[in-house]
């Protein structure tokens, strides 16, 4: 749904739009999928703790997108 609502727009709505969308639902998604499949890959259960590693990564990912485009300053084409 990120991708539909930030085609057509500008450098800086993008930004906002994909970082919001890494925050909330995407990086807590994608901890959880990545940590459970690799507890059961290893065979234990306390290696799913791993989730709690890539969480924060990808939601400061997210942070720093929307911050990029709160503080980005648009180029006017002359």
């Amino acid at each position: 749904m990120a991708y539909w609502f930030s085609t057509g727009e500008s450098r800086k709505t993008k930004f906002k739009t994909w970082g919001i969308a890494l925050m909330l639902p995407i990086s807590p998604a994608l901890a959880f999928s990545i940590g459970l499949s690799y507890a059961i890959s290893v065979e234990n259960a306390w290696a799913g703790l791993i989730m709690w590693l890539i969480f924060p990564f990808i939601f400061f990912i997210g942070l720093t997108l929307l911050l990029l485009g709160i503080f980005k300053k648009e180029k006017e084409i002359v």
